[in-house]
């Protein structure tokens, strides 16, 4: 049994100069879809059990391969010291390109979440043969709308949250370590990203669990906050031709749903999927009856 608490293996493979951590699910003849996460977060966020439904699929496509893996400077792949980063978001597209060519899925479908959905268009853009299809959740098109006016931005609940932790941070002046239950910390996070659907704490502290325990350094992935160049294609939208689909949730609370309404309007042939409740979140169970089969449909 491995720290996910079930039986799939993690294989670790030198991938474009870095150790790199994945797991992979269903068969492997099958067609591949590849998990990308969200800025500092691990592949434990794609929960398992949304990983074995995907590797599942359905009678009329068969099944397929979906595989989950860990950011540099996350989980179980290689990391440096918080703040002695020296890679940039054109590093991590690179990495995401090499983890395709290693397992020989090309073309792969990509579905990346917020920042992972910032590297699949820029891996659109650069090396659209590596891929079948991309699905963008919870992402940005960043930038001006392009008539003057900017996208909304965070909801104030969560602008008071920032203001609050970056006052906190002014205020450790003396460097004191924090007496906080990193578990717990983990499970406020969801809550705070969240919509309206109801946040199973179980579940979550289950996942932040698995996260520690194969995390050597754990503040390492606060380095993908300071990438010189970030991930993104916020000028060249309209020259992705890979097929797109965009799923956002109805309440993301940092990206509001125009976000993701402009991010499809941009795309050429791009679908918009709203899921009712989903905050700026890995999808939660509740969503799982309506994103499994769309994404089963969009990577048919």
């Amino acid at each position: 049994m491995d720290a996910h608490g079930g039986t799939t293996p993690v294989t670790i493979a030198r991938l474009n100069g870095v150790g790199l951590a994945f797991q992979s699910f269903g068969d492997e003849a099958a067609p591949t879809i590849v998990l990308v996460a969200g800025a500092s977060s691990s592949m434990d966020w794609w929960d398992e059990s949304f990983c074995a439904l995907l590797a599942a699929g359905d009678a009329g496509s068969g099944p397929r391969r979906v595989v989950r893996y860990d950011l540099r400077d996350t989980g179980e792949s290689e990391t440096v010291a918080l703040g002695e980063a020296a890679y940039t978001g054109d590093d991590l597209v690179d990495d995401l390109a090499a983890l395709i060519e290693h397992l020989d899925a090309a073309p792969a479908h990509v579905v990346g979440l917020s920042m992972g959905g910032g590297l699949a268009m820029q891996l659109a853009l650069r090396r659209p043969e590596l891929l079948a299809s991309i699905t963008l959740m919870s992402t940005s098109p960043g930038g001006r709308t392009g008539q003057g006016d900017e996208l909304p931005p965070p909801i104030p609940r969560l602008q008071a949250a920032f203001a609050s932790m970056g006052a906190a941070s002014g205020d450790a002046s003396d460097g004191a370590p924090v007496d906080v239950d990193p578990v717990a910390a983990i499970v406020d996070s969801e809550r705070l990203f969240s919509g309206s659907i109801p946040v199973d704490e179980e579940r979550v502290a289950r996942i932040g669990r698995a996260v520690l325990a194969r995390t050597p350094s754990p503040r390492s992935s606060e380095n993908h906050w300071t990438l010189e160049s970030g991930p993104g294609a916020r000028e060249d939208l309209e020259s992705i031709a890979v097929p797109t689909l965009v799923v956002h949730g109805s309440e993301d609370p940092l990206f509001p749903l125009a976000h993701g309404e402009r991010l499809a309007a941009r795309i050429p042939g791009a679908s918009l999927l709203v899921v009712p409740g989903m905050g700026h979140q890995n999808p939660p169970p509740p969503t799982w009856a309506q994103l499994v089969p769309a994404l089963l449909a969009h990577t048919g």
